[in-house]
């Protein structure tokens, strides 16, 4: 079952999509010399491939400009730069802006890792209308994600199979099942994928957006990243320092945890947001519908999982909702303070026998579409994640560390200390314990750190700082809720971002807004 860690932007689109409906390739071949020296045919953009989370091609922006896609060839093997290719599917928007004032393109990465940049850019587009005065915007798949050679493992029905198994085993046979579960996925992506899956670390993905730079036509990589996207952009400034242009990284990875210690933190930081929504539930002047005190709710939302756990309801026909199913979605509408409507809302309906809305928010975490589609934002995480991480954490392992996860999260701790299993057995080795982000004589990069971000906790944001080295990263800090802050609107956070992207201007470090 794949855990909760690094989980991407693209996720909270698919979420309102799913709700607002309920409640109102690999490419074969070899370079032939220098890759930096190919040309971008951009043409009008298709609608997203399944893989990408399907929907229709992406409306036009509100200058009536059309979004433009096109296709970058990359070396499949990066020690092989002139051997086999593949596609890296690519988005952009023009700038809005007078030639003479464009910088030049500002790459995006929402995270995951997984997300589909080029579905996701257009879906936030509007957000970033600011920074498109003064640049191309664009985005792209990451290498075995959506249509850049997307990993593949198990199908739609295999997939619904393997979401609702009982990721939380409470006995020798519970634990059996999970772990053959997990077996028979891995088993799957080697089978499906043996060309890409050697080949999807960070690390390479970094290589791609240098050669990206480059077939742009930009001396430096201006760069915004969120979530997953921040250790991507640590791994490109430690391989490339010089290259680094304006840079922000939003919803801060911690670089110096190991994969266990990510898993936990994220148990500690899903545990204050849901301290967090109780608290605002039951504070506001009318009565909580969950609850009637902060505790009293979280008591209520145990009682449910555990009643879940011996007896699934309804949920999505002909799909019952699990003791899984809704702890997942339970945990992604702790993303954005815009989701807790949906979460008291979803709670309501499971207390009396109803699971579609909570089902709704775990698919969209899964990927999966209202026609039962799934884009491969899951395998593309777990491949990404178990080549990137060196440790193999066993199930016996995993049971000696559960009472330390319970105690960072009598919720999610389970939950997240059996998610450490997904890389036993994987077909490909880890790379490190931790990703290498020190990157000396790079030009500012800013840092924010969200205090109430429940997937990438608020001390990561410093420590990104440290791990870049003196005179790189700038911290700034958002006393805010939800994952990432330059997407809450808020105007002090928002403000510090465009006037260093667009003007350069670096906020002073250790600048706060509320």
């Amino acid at each position: 079952m794949p855990s909760l860690s690094r989980p991407c932007a693209a996720a909270l689109t698919a979420s309102a999509v799913l709700l607002s409906s309920v409640l109102a390739g690999c490419g074969g071949g070899s370079t032939d010399g220098d890759p930096t020296a190919q040309k971008l045919d951009w043409q009008d953009c298709p609608a997203p491939s399944e893989a990408e989370g399907g929907g229709t091609a992406p409306s036009p922006l509100p200058d009536g400009d059309a979004w433009q896609c096109a296709t970058m060839k990359a070396p499949l093997d990066w020690s092989d730069p002139t051997g086999d290719t593949i596609d890296i599917a690519l988005i952009r928007a023009r700038t809005s802006g007078p030639e003479d004032r464009r910088i030049g393109s500002l790459v995006f990465n929402f995270g995951g890792p997984g997300g589909s940049g080029v579905s996701t850019l257009p879906a936030f587009g509007e957000d970033y209308a600011a920074l498109r005065t003064r640049y191309d915007l664009v985005s792209f798949d990451p290498r075995g994600v959506g249509r850049s050679a997307g990993v593949k493992c198990e199908n739609d029905q295999q997939l619904d199979r393997y979401f609702q198994q009982d990721a939380t085993p409470d006995d020798d046979a519970e634990r059996t099942a999970f772990l053959n579960n997990t077996r028979q996925f891995n088993a799957a992506c080697e089978k499906n994928s043996p060309r890409v899956l050697p080949h999807v670390r960070t690390t390479d993905a970094a290589r791609d957006m240098d050669l990206l730079r480059q077939v742009l036509g930009d001396d430096k990589l201006h760069y915004f990243g969120i979530s997953y996207g921040t250790e991507l952009g640590g791994v490109y400034a430690h391989l490339f320092p010089k290259n680094v242009g304006r840079a922000v990284f939003d919803g801060v990875v911690d670089p110096t945890q190991t994969s266990e210690q990510s898993s936990l933190g994220q148990a500690a930081g899903f545990q204050l947001a849901l301290d967090n929504y109780a608290e605002d539930c039951t504070s506001k002047a009318g009565e909580c519908p969950v609850g009637d005190s902060p505790q009293n709710v979280k008591d209520r939302i145990a009682a449910l999982l555990k009643d879940l756990d011996k007896r699934p309801i309804p949920g999505i026909a002909p799909r019952e909702l699990t003791q899984t199913a809704a702890t997942n979605g339970i945990a992604q509408s702790l993303y954005s303070k815009d989701f807790w409507e949906y979460l008291t809302e979803g709670l309501q309906d499971a207390y009396d026998g109803d699971g579609r809305i909570l089902m709704l928010l775990s698919d969209s975490m899964n990927g999966r579409s209202t026609d039962g589609g799934y884009s491969n934002i899951v395998p593309a995480n777990v491949a990404i994640n178990c080549a990137d991480d060196k440790p193999r954490y066993t199930a016996d392992y995993v049971q000696t560390k559960l009472p330390e996860f319970r105690a960072a999260s009598p919720l999610f701790g389970d939950f997240l200390a059996w998610g450490m299993v997904n890389c036993a057995d994987w077909a490909v080795a880890g790379a490190a314990d931790r990703p290498d982000v020190h990157a000396p004589g790079a030009a500012p990069i800013l840092v924010v750190g969200n205090t109430g971000d429940p997937a990438t906790p608020y001390e990561g944001a410093r420590r990104m700082v440290d791990a870049l080295g003196p005179g790189v990263g700038v911290e700034l800090t958002y006393k805010g809720q939800g994952h990432g802050a330059y997407d809450s609107k808020n105007e002090c956070v928002q403000s510090a971002v465009n006037d260093y992207l667009l003007r350069g201007k670096v906020p002073a470090a250790g600048t706060v807004c509320s």
